[in-house]
């Protein structure tokens, strides 16, 4: 779709080797508002130093110059700058030679005893411009959406394999499997709606708390979320951070404070920064009135979950505390995404 904001002026460059044609082309051109800027270029070299400069909206050139001629200052012109519209200004220029120019590329052409209709081919030799470029920016955007979006999906279906294997390898039955998977799958679902609400964006690190205890009733109304700084994630962290929660929040309904009536999770966090200044968020997960803990005999999937989540798809550190009333996690990572690259191994090695 065309765009309806103000344009800035137009840059035009224009090869012409007579200074009195050259003063006539611009003052016609000065009819255009806002009113353009010109270059003149009367010669091969200073053309091709325009064309370099790359700062060129519209190309107007004559057909006969004295060190060479309009269709190579066409080709060259093309060579370098070939989204640039280009139109011929000339005394002189046959049938033959305008059909030939238009099939090398030429925009239009203007006839010199005609100058009047200048200001209109130029103005739309602009539009038409412009709208191929939105044109191709809109098909660049898509492009990049389908890679992206096929990432994501080959990311999360490596994800969802892993979770399939490894909660089976972990379940004491049928219904364990069944209702373990399930949440993991719900949480991972969540996130995904709160990211599709965000247009896939940022999402607010409070919001992703509260969705992920969402998901869990028995949980939310014992669950002290501490205010913390605004920290917004990139979609892979507010993934991540969900999976993570969701293992903590599992696990505290199922052994830790939320498995009886009197215990409660106190979750708090702070934005820091390291020795080169550069932002981390500490998260820390704090159960407290539940019965004793101590760490398990075997790490199971849900605490490999928790770990290799924070440290190779956040690049981050998980610390679990068992030595106390309850558990306690806290959790390092920088706030910036870890490269594309490093989520799917780490995805799939779960």
């Amino acid at each position: 779709m065309p765009s309806f904001e103000p344009q800035p002026p137009a840059r035009v460059l224009l090869l012409e080797d007579s200074a009195l044609d050259a003063e006539l082309i611009t003052q016609h051109l000065d009819e255009i508002r806002p009113r353009p800027s010109v270059r003149c270029a009367a010669n091969r070299a200073a053309f091709m130093a325009a064309l370099e400069s790359g700062e060129v909206d519209v190309i107007l050139a004559d057909f006969s110059l004295p060190d060479f001629d309009g269709m190579t200052a066409l080709e060259l012109a093309h060579q370098r700058l070939p989204q640039t519209p280009f139109i011929f200004v000339s005394g002189v220029l046959g049938e033959e030679a305008a059909i030939e120019s238009f099939r090398r590329g030429a925009t239009d052409y203007v006839l010199k005893q005609r100058l009047i209709r200048l200001p209109a081919a130029v103005e739309r030799a602009l539009a038409e411009a412009r709208e191929k470029a939105e044109r191709r920016r809109g098909e660049e955007h898509r492009e990049l959406l389908v890679r992206e979006l096929s990432h994501r999906v080959k990311n999360t279906m490596a994800m969802v394999m892993s979770m399939v294997r490894r909660t089976a390898g972990s379940a004491t039955s049928v219904e364990d499997y069944v209702e373990t998977l399930l949440g993991r799958l719900r949480a991972m679902s969540d996130a995904h709606a709160l990211l599709f609400e965000t247009n896939w964006n940022e999402a607010g690190l409070g919001e992703v708390i509260e969705r992920a205890f969402a998901a869990h009733p028995g949980a939310a109304e014992r669950v002290r979320i501490a205010p913390g700084p605004p920290t917004p994630l990139d979609p892979r962290a507010a993934l991540s951070l969900s999976l993570v929660l969701n293992e903590l929040a599992t696990n505290a309904l199922r052994f830790g404070a939320l498995s009886g009536d009197a215990g409660t999770v106190a979750v708090a966090w702070q934005r820091e920064v390291d020795e080169r200044g550069r932002p981390h968020l500490l998260l820390r997960w704090r159960e407290e009135g539940g019965p004793s803990v101590r760490a398990p005999d075997a790490e199971g999937f849900g605490t490999t979950l928790v770990r290799r989540t924070i440290e190779y798809e956040l690049m981050g550190r998980a610390e679990l505390d068992f030595a106390g009333p309850g558990l306690v996690a806290t959790l390092r990572f920088p706030l910036q995404a870890a490269s594309a690259e490093a989520l799917g191994p780490s995805a799939a090695d779960l």
